[in-house]
């Protein structure tokens, strides 16, 4: 089992901060890669990404949004409590090469497995431009930690109130006309990395994204994660999750996200149902 040593709520009222005791995940991990948790034996597995890693302390840190059974579940936890099994590290490192002017770009609390990431890059030696992105000021996380981890932040929101009014594309676009850069990276909802990737495709900038699939075993052999890439069928919990962003078929990667959609919600309903006290609604 695995320790919750630390919990806070990072953003009102459903996305969560926990540092888990996990030695040996903690030694082997590097950025970029993730891990399944399962909560109790009745437990779906579900991946996480790395929101950050402290092998002297021996411990990693995630963040979740509560947006559905397993989240939730996971948001009753506290301090103290055990994670029934945690699986990891998983999948292929981000590479990381220094000396590179970097744009890393995020959006939601998607901004948060970019922090290590930004943090291997500076230590490397590249210049690492953050640009992060939500809707208002109220929906960023991790704003700080960023800042230190770049040489410069920059931050868009839809309605103007935090930042420049805009979305991470228009600030993507402005900083490769203005700077340039030798690569971009994303990491956030599906549709914001496609239209990164479109937006990088004119500059003919390398472009990572982190791509999020369904997910079951987290080795490659299920195939529930597989995508599409340059035409070749990969599988993201193992030759991922970085891939080429303008090689990716991201309808194709969109329309498998939906494939359990309405299942999901029954089954968040029917355990809503049992748990009148739930925090997050």
């Amino acid at each position: 089992m695995a320790k919750i040593l630390s919990k806070r709520l990072i953003r009102k009222p459903d996305v969560f901060y926990y540092k888990i005791d996990a030695p040996l995940i903690s030694k082997k991990a590097k950025p970029g890669q993730f891990v399944i948790l399962r909560i109790h034996v009745n437990g779906e597995r579900i991946p996480i990404s790395l929101a950050d890693i402290n092998p002297s302390e021996g411990t990693i840190s995630i963040i979740v949004m509560a947006v559905g059974k397993t989240t939730h579940e996971l948001s009753l936890l506290k301090e103290g409590d055990d994670i029934r099994d945690l699986c990891g590290p998983l999948g292929m490192p981000t590479h990381i090469e220094g000396g590179k002017k970097v744009i890393l770009v995020g959006g939601g609390f998607g901004v948060a497995p970019l922090y290590p990431i930004a943090k291997a890059f500076k230590a490397a030696g590249s210049a690492v431009t953050v640009i992060m992105g939500a809707r208002s000021h109220d929906l960023l996380i991790y704003e700080k930690e960023m800042g230190e981890a770049s040489d410069k932040l920059l931050i868009t929101t839809d309605d103007g109130s935090k930042g420049v009014k805009g979305i991470v594309t228009d600030a993507l676009i402005k900083e490769l006309k203005e700077n340039g850069a030798d690569m971009v990276m994303s990491v956030g909802p599906a549709i914001m990395m496609k239209f990164v990737s479109k937006a990088t495709e004119g500059f003919g900038v390398k472009t990572y994204v982190s791509l999020n699939p369904i997910m079951i075993d987290g080795s490659g052999m299920c195939g529930g994660c597989r995508v599409s890439v340059g035409g070749e069928t990969k599988f993201a919990c193992a030759d991922g999750p970085d891939f080429d962003g303008h090689k990716v078929d991201w309808d194709q990667l969109m329309s498998r996200q939906r494939s359990f959609a309405s299942e999901e919600k029954l089954s968040f309903e029917v355990w809503k149902s049992k748990h009148p006290h739930v925090l997050v609604d």
